[in-house]
């Protein structure tokens, strides 16, 4: 059955402590993490924007107002520019406050990703609707990664995960799905499992990777959904109902992804970006060329 809705809205939970690149993330939110001259989290919402989402909720918790501040007017900022006649940068400071209608929601208790996604529950109400990590950004050259997924959702109208092949030895800290190949990059998903610490527990190295794209009914699963792994409600538990029942869709997407929430993530997002960005990539490419001549 194709899925008839059009997919309007998109969560960002960004909630989470970062413990991973402490110490920055004591003042600062992984989220804000700068990849070149944006942070982090534009990046995410400009793809989500890019794929025809309108309405966005950031799920954030205390200590992360700056994200909000972000995606606000700055008045003084802005008379500032203005009164030096910065016309390019005014632009684009109003079209980050403009990108799309967002709003903002604080998890208030640290409770797990279902708990994060079951705070969207008004926002949502009875549509499928997309979420994108916080910490992770998809640098895709075609179609944006979440696009990706909403299509897949368009034609085959049940929740769609995005996935990534993952090592062996590292799919012990992620979730593994059983997997069927319908065609190319497009698979069946029929069930997973949270963080497998045994072999025998291992599905396929197939993990979900940033992106989803889920139903409505995921909501009243999560609210009887009991925590899992870690002590905390996992939104792979709630998932992993509906794949069983029903099976989902998973994309094994295109593009070049960069964890924010991991110290190498973060250095390789900006030299990748970097060697890209025209205002930096040919001092940059000259300078990894020199730096390359003395290891």
């Amino acid at each position: 059955m194709k899925g008839t809705q059009k997919i309007r809205k998109a969560i960002i939970p960004a909630a989470g402590f970062g413990t991973r690149v402490l110490p920055a993330t004591k003042s600062m939110p992984k989220e804000m993490f700068p990849i070149v001259d944006k942070p982090t989290i534009q990046y995410i919402v400009e793809e989500a924007v890019a794929a025809g989402i309108t309405d966005i909720l950031i799920i954030t918790n205390r200590g992360k107002g700056v994200i909000e501040d972000h995606f606000d007017y700055s008045p003084e900022l802005e008379a500032n520019l203005r009164k030096s006649g910065k016309d390019d940068f005014l632009k684009q400071i109003h079209e980050i406050a403009n990108l799309a209608d967002i709003t903002f929601i604080r998890q208030k208790e640290m409770k797990g990703l279902g708990h994060a996604v079951l705070k969207a529950k008004a926002f949502v109400g009875n549509e499928p609707f997309a979420v994108l990590f916080g910490d992770g950004v998809i640098d895709c050259e075609g179609t944006p990664a979440i696009k990706q997924l909403i299509d897949a959702y368009g034609e085959f109208g049940e929740g769609v995960l995005g996935v990534k092949k993952v090592p062996e030895s590292e799919i012990h800290k992620y979730g593994s799905l059983e997997v069927e190949n319908i065609r190319d990059n497009i698979f069946k998903c029929t069930d997973m499992v949270e963080k497998p610490q045994t072999k025998e527990e291992v599905l396929s190295l197939y993990s979900i990777t940033d992106r989803v794209v889920l139903p409505p009914e995921i909501f009243e699963i999560l609210e009887r959904t009991k925590p899992g792994a870690g002590n905390e409600i996992q939104l792979t538990d709630a998932m992993k109902e509906i794949a069983v029942t029903k099976g989902m869709t998973a994309v094994e997407m295109e593009g070049n992804r960069f964890d924010m929430g991991n110290k190498f993530g973060v250095l390789k997002a900006n030299i990748d970006v970097g060697l890209k960005h025209p205002e930096t990539k040919d001092q940059l490419k000259e300078y990894i060329k020199k730096l390359a001549r003395e290891l």
